[in-house]
């Protein structure tokens, strides 16, 4: 406050405004990157996290992970920017080229979701990124299917369902999560700590 002034009862005070400039992607006094995680970003267990497309300015943030792998789950090609970035980071690429599907009557592809599963299973995989375009729909039915694994309750892996899908969450996909069967990958080594309970 710069100065008070009373006036009978009331008090009248005048402050000084400081102007604040955004910050730029570095910090011209600390030198620090700002790190932005891609859309709809979470951690689905130790060492798996999942999201939607990451771009180039997710970059920074994705090598504070340490990822030792990326499943992608769309099946057009990874952009040149994001093959660089995996490539310069000894990250391996999975891809598992799945439609995403509009239609409510497209089927789920049951055998490339258990493929996708083995990948993350294996904990020579981790620190492993699961995401499609959004991080909603494919990467979804792929987590679902993973918490069914870790026997949850159907009623909450629909939750963390809705909870990514939103307005868009589909009734395909919750019955495609509670018809998969997961017997045929329990025969696999299931080394991370949520298996192991």
């Amino acid at each position: 406050m710069k100065q008070d002034e009373t006036q009978g009862d009331d008090t009248c005070r005048t402050i000084e405004v400081a102007v604040v400039e955004p910050p730029s992607a570095k910090t011209e006094n600390f030198d620090e990157e700002f790190y932005v995680p891609p859309l709809n970003f979470a951690m689905v267990d130790y060492g798996i996290f999942r999201s939607g497309f990451p771009d180039t300015a997710n970059f920074s943030f994705l090598q504070t992970l340490g990822l030792r792998s990326i499943l992608y789950l769309c099946p057009e090609p990874y952009p040149e920017p994001n093959v660089q970035f995996v490539k310069s980071n000894g990250i391996q690429l999975f891809q598992f080229g799945i439609d995403g599907c509009k239609e409510p009557f497209v089927n789920i592809p049951e055998d490339t979701i258990r493929e996708a599963l083995k990948v993350v299973l294996d904990v020579k995989n981790h620190p492993i990124l699961i995401h499609c375009k959004r991080g909603k729909h494919r990467t979804g039915c792929v987590v679902g299917c993973l918490r069914k694994l870790q026997r949850w309750c159907l009623t909450s892996v629909f939750d963390e369902y809705q909870r990514f899908a939103a307005a868009k969450a589909r009734v395909s996909d919750q019955r495609f999560m509670e018809m998969f069967d997961v017997s045929s990958l329990k025969h696999l080594p299931m080394s991370f700590s949520c298996l192991k309970r």
